[in-house]
């Protein structure tokens, strides 16, 4: 074999790249295996003994819901949780529709339930969701704040779960639930969506807490202490990944943020391309800024836990992305021109393995779930790695280029509320 060439370097960096994070995907799959398996043995109805329940408010932002926040509403007031120890906040932040209106329907109709409502308009609001909450949090009078968004439908135990997890370690600053796809059913895409949070974004989840006791909070289905918030001054509104950003603040105090699987909440998903791109867009944008914040400053070098979460979203976001990239130009360049890899091998058996892997990670993650592991899901996981995941290269590349170019030039987040149906 002669001296290697430029294209032998570019595939050797995509081929060790893409593999390193198969592996390491593989070990959070195999740990939340575990950590499932070891929730699955709590007894469902274990927290109907609590004998102490802290007043919660649960904060509702709302910015043109009218489609969803009626029945959100209704879902958390079927809580089962007592009556004067919850209070629901709305933040209906700037709303143009009929939101108001619902809202105001709904609490005269419930007039025996805590439903308090902020109503914001071009003044005081319209500026993002980390806005929002933190106007919710200062009114709260709660010792736990939760969240959910105005698409969610969470069941009846689920609050009961994040309180009873929190109240059980002093060191749990935060409590994460599991969040499934509400409208599964409704197309291709909602079908990827599904697979996509059941296998990369819980298991992931349940392996780095078994793994690292480490988790990220999500935008929704969660439990905070107030006084955490009160200390940090609340949400960054600067983020639009604004519960990344209030994770690591929640590690710099010294604190965990644990996933307790067990209270999980329904949310709508997006129904259309376009809608789905412009969310995942504003994700690895928000995600970008998460990244810039923390990944230079050393104040947070010595901080393993902190680290190892913000290079975890640097893999994925920047390193993976680079690596396809990479391969991806490596392969057209052999494909159209006479420039060929001189590296001897089968690369084709290479990412056989590779495609068997992520079809077999997937797949253990759905045998968790009662009814997801099937001939349909296992053939929608077959297609995905040919379309849904090549997608978000594309959304990785225009989040993380309208990041650079909102730095570079001096613009302004402007916060993207999902489109509902």
């Amino acid at each position: 074999m002669g001296s290697l060439q430029w294209i032998d370097y570019l595939f050797l960096f995509s081929i060790f790249s893409i593999w390193f994070l198969l592996l390491y995907n593989a070990l959070l799959t195999f740990f939340g295996y575990l950590y499932f398996n070891k929730i699955s043995q709590i007894k469902l109805d274990y927290n109907k003994e609590m004998d102490y329940f802290p007043l919660v408010s649960i904060l509702v932002p709302a910015h043109n819901e009218e489609k969803v926040i009626e029945k959100t509403i209704r879902a958390l007031l079927r809580l089962d949780y007592p009556d004067d120890k919850i209070e629901i906040i709305v933040i209906n932040d700037n709303s143009e529709d009929k939101t108001g209106v619902i809202l105001e329907k709904v609490k005269q109709e419930f007039s025996a339930k805590k439903i308090k409502i902020i109503t914001t308009d071009q003044s005081n609001g319209g500026n993002g969701k980390a806005s929002a909450l933190n106007l919710g949090y200062q009114k709260a009078k709660g010792e736990l704040i939760a969240v959910y968004d105005a698409d969610n439908t969470p069941e009846p135990m689920a609050l009961r779960y994040l309180v009873q997890t929190i109240l059980s370690c002093d060191k749990y600053g935060a409590v994460i639930g599991k969040f499934r796809t509400r409208n599964k059913k409704k197309n291709l895409l909602t079908k990827f969506i599904n697979i996509e949070g059941l296998s990369f974004q819980w298991m992931a989840q349940g392996g780095r807490w078994m793994l690292f006791n480490l988790c990220t909070i999500p935008g929704t289905n969660f439990i905070v202490r107030k006084d955490i918030l009160e200390a940090i001054n609340g949400w960054d509104t600067k983020a639009l990944a604004e519960d990344t950003e209030i994770s690591i603040r929640i590690y710099e105090m010294g604190y965990k943020i644990c996933f307790m699987p067990l209270a999980v909440t329904w949310e709508q998903e997006p129904e259309n391309l376009k809608t789905w791109i412009k969310q995942r867009a504003r994700w690895v944008k928000g995600n970008s800024y998460v990244i810039f914040k923390y990944s230079f400053s050393p104040r947070y070098f010595k901080r393993k836990k902190i680290m190892l979460d913000v290079y975890y979203f640097l893999a994925i976001y920047f390193f993976f992305l680079l690596a396809t990239l990479c391969s991806d130009f490596v392969f057209l360049i052999g494909f159209f021109t006479k420039i060929k890899i001189s590296l001897p091998g089968n690369f084709f058996i290479i990412w056989l393995l590779a495609y068997l892997m992520f079809m077999l990670e997937i797949n253990i993650a759905l045998t968790m779930e009662k009814g997801e592991f099937n001939r349909e899901n296992t053939l929608i996981i077959a297609l995905m790695y040919f379309t849904y995941c090549q997608l978000w290269i594309l959304v990785s590349l225009s989040g993380i280029l309208s990041f650079f170019k909102d730095k570079l030039l001096g613009g302004k987040n402007i916060w993207y509320k999902t489109e509902r149906f």
